[in-house]
This record gives structure tokens, sequence and C-alpha cells, in this order.
């Protein structure tokens, strides 16, 4: 038996099936104007992150120098009768301030690029109405929590950067476990999947790995968007299987079922609680960092701005800009964290679903708005998901493992009318 290397995977060669052959083959139907668009998309992403988190640190530099921070505090903290009431009403003036400076650059990412690679299906009024919608839930949750949040840092001084990480974990839990009852449904109408062998076949693979589950839901993401998408979410009772209308319309029963193994893999591999401790590490190495050059800065501004310590709430853009910094910078090991977990649900929906070449046609159909064939240190620095590339040599190195061990289900044919015909799409969308 040959080996090969593709992307940092190993594929395998059987007598009448090379996996080496197969990813080549795929990966050639995607070529021309459709690659090119989704490259561009893709890259262009990259200079976003350097942008917003500019954007983010001249936001903060404005609300401190110009007062807006100082004034905003000693108004809400004189209106109130105690002092930790001032808290939310501060967090309210500063969300609102934050989103009016960097809605330029909001509309710019989520209506106007969007658009501009015919990836968004929503006219500005309705793009506006949902803006305003999260921008409203944000800031309630934001003023909830932010206020527990400098309460504790006032209680626990020296030890906040430890305590606020724990808090901080404890909403994602609990922000987890409204989702899918109170915050999605105002964004997208979920309803039961129409009865049928597909429905059957999802709550099959569900049931036979242990999830909880009565029903599938499809939501309409078509309002939005036409990308595919899917998940498994929520947590205790309020896990809930969903898959977009844009997944059931445009994608063949084989493709579905496995991206949905792939979504139950997360659940059950309980990647939900693994990110919890991984990003809780990652958030106390974040704040303990904060801590450090809010001080700094402090000591050299703070007299300026008003700020008095860490606990005072006129200091949250200075706050936010230490973090803004610190997760710039560990974005790679971000990615990496939830590269990780990606790849092992990708494994798992292999084994769960059974369907690689349903696998391969998918990346090549989220190739709309992924880069499919990107440079190994690209994939290291930018990717938080496997490249469609590492995906397709993933499918087939499964399915050449399969057909070597005699397989019965698995025909050493592969979909590549299919993947000719995803191509002809996206250049069809590319040319609209």
């Amino acid at each position: 038996m040959t080996m090969i290397e593709l992307a940092g995977l190993t594929t395998s060669a059987v007598p009448g099936f090379d996996a080496d052959s197969a990813v080549s083959a795929y990966l050639a139907t995607l070529d021309g104007a459709a690659r090119e668009r989704s490259d561009s998309y893709f890259e262009g992403g990259y200079w976003l992150i350097l942008i917003n988190a500019a954007v983010g640190l001249v936001v903060a530099f404005i609300l401190l120098q110009s007062g807006f921070a100082r004034t905003v505090r000693d108004k809400a903290e004189a209106w109130m009768p105690w002092r930790w009431l001032a808290i939310p009403l501060f967090v309210i003036a500063w969300s609102l301030a934050t989103s009016v400076l960097t809605f330029p650059l909001t509309l710019y990412e989520g209506f106007i690029r969007e658009h501009a690679y015919n990836l968004s299906t929503m006219t500005l009024p309705a793009w506006l109405g949902e803006w305003a919608m999260q921008l409203l839930v944000s800031t309630i949750m934001g003023a909830v929590f932010l206020t527990v949040f400098y309460v504790m840092i006032r209680a626990a001084k020296a030890a906040w950067w430890l305590w606020g990480a724990g808090i901080a974990i404890v909403f994602m839990a609990f922000a987890l476990l409204i989702a899918p009852v109170y915050i999605e449904p105002l964004f997208n109408d979920y309803t039961p999947m129409e009865e049928g062998e597909l429905r059957d076949d999802i709550l099959a693979v569900a049931h036979a790995n242990g999830i909880p589950a009565d029903d599938v839901y499809v939501f309409d993401v078509s309002r939005q968007s036409n990308r595919i998408t899917a998940n498994v979410s929520g947590l205790f009772g309020t896990t809930r299987i969903a898959l977009s209308d844009t997944l059931v319309e445009q994608a063949d029963a084989d493709e579905v079922l496995a991206v949905m193994g792939h979504e139950i893999g997360h659940y059950v591999l309980n990647h939900i609680w693994e990110m919890f401790i991984y990003f809780g590490v990652l958030l106390a190495l974040g704040l303990a960092f904060a801590d450090g050059l809010f001080k700094w800065a402090n000591k050299r501004f703070g007299q300026r701005w008003g700020v008095k310590d860490i606990g005072d709430i006129a200091g949250l853009p200075l706050l936010s800009a230490c973090l803004t910094i610190f997760f710039l910078v560990t974005t790679p090991v971000y990615n990496r964290i939830v590269y990780t977990n990606e790849a092992e649900a990708d494994i798992f929906g292999l084994n769960a679903a059974r369907e690689p070449d349903g696998f391969a046609t998918v990346a090549l159909r989220l190739s709309s708005y992924r880069k499919i064939s990107p440079s190994g240190w690209e994939e290291f620095m930018f990717f938080d998901h496997p490249s469609g590339q590492s995906r397709v040599a993933m499918a087939m190195d499964w399915k050449a493992g399969q057909l070597e061990m005699g397989a019965d289900d698995q025909s050493s044919d592969l979909r590549i009318d299919r993947a000719e015909q995803i191509s002809a799409e996206l250049e069809a969308a590319n040319s609209d």
C-alpha cells in the first residue's frame, strides 16, 4: 500500500480506489471565477480581523479621551441611590455609543460585503431590523453580566481576573441554555422537519449516539443568507437538533446526513463543555494580561480620563481595549482550539453517517465562502475549521480504509457529477 500526504492528512490507496486521485478529482471540479471569488472573500477576512481590532481600539480611545466615559459614570452614579445600579446604566450608554461609532464597519461587513459576494438574501430594512434586535439582546445581556462582573471586581480585588473568568463561563452556559428557547426564535422560525426517510435517518443517528431528541427542526436561514448550516444546540432540557432550510433545499440526502453526523459529534464528544474549559483558561489569561496593561495605561492617562481603578465602570472602554489586544495576538491559539474540535467532529460524523462522498461534496458547497485550498500557514493561522481540501482528503482516506476492510456499503465510485453541478451553481451565483 502506498501512502501520500495532503494538507497534513495521510491518505491511502487500495485496489480499485486511490484516495489521492479521488481528492484531486473532487478539487479539480472547483476552478475558475468561483474559486477566485471564494479565495478573495476569505482572504479579505484576514484583514478584517486586524481592522476590527484597530477600530475597537480607536473607539475605546474616543470614549475615554472625549470624557464620555467619565461623564456618563458621574451622571449615572448621581442618579442612582446605590453605586452598583450605575453599572447597567453605563453599560447601556457604552453599548449604544460603541455600536453607533462602529456602525459603518458593521454595515460594510454584515450587509455591503455579503451582497458583493452574493451571500446575503436580506434587504437593507430587514438587515437593519436584525441589527437593532441583536443590539437590544446583547445590550440587555451585557448589562446583566457586567453588573455582576464589576460588583465581583470590587469585592475580589487582586484575584478579580480569576473570578471574572469563572463568572463569564457561568453566563456563557446560561446563554446556551436559554438561546434555543428565547433568543434564536427572535431571528428565525423553527418548524418540525417534514416526516420522511431523511428525518428518520437523522433521528436514528442521533438516538444511536445517545442524543435525547424526539424531533428535528428546520429554521429559515434563507431569509438572511444562502449559506448552509446546522447545529445541535442547547443544554440539558433545551437540546435541539436543527438544520437550515438552505441545507434541506440545496443538498442531497447523503450530504445532509454527513453534516448532521458532524453536528451530532460535537454534542456526543462534549465539545461544549471542552470549550467552556478552554475558553475559561484563555479568558483568565486574557484578564490577567488586561489587569497589568490596564494598570500601566491608567497610571499614565487615568487622571486625564477620570478613571480611578480597575473597578471603576468608567474604565470599561480601557478594559475592553486591553482584551482586544490580547485576543488579537492569541487569534491563532483560539482558532487551533476550535479547529481541533471541528476535526474531531468531522471524524465522528464520517463514522456515524458513513457518507464520505456526501461529506466531500458538502466541503465543496462550503467553498462558496471558505478558501478551499489554503497554504499550510494560512490554515494554521486563520482557519477555525479544516479547509475544504483537508476535509475532502479526510473523507477519501476514511473511504479508502472502509474499502480496504471490505465494507459492503461503500462504493468506490465518486460523485463527480454532483461536484461538477456544485461548481456550476457557484459559477452561476458568481455571475449574478
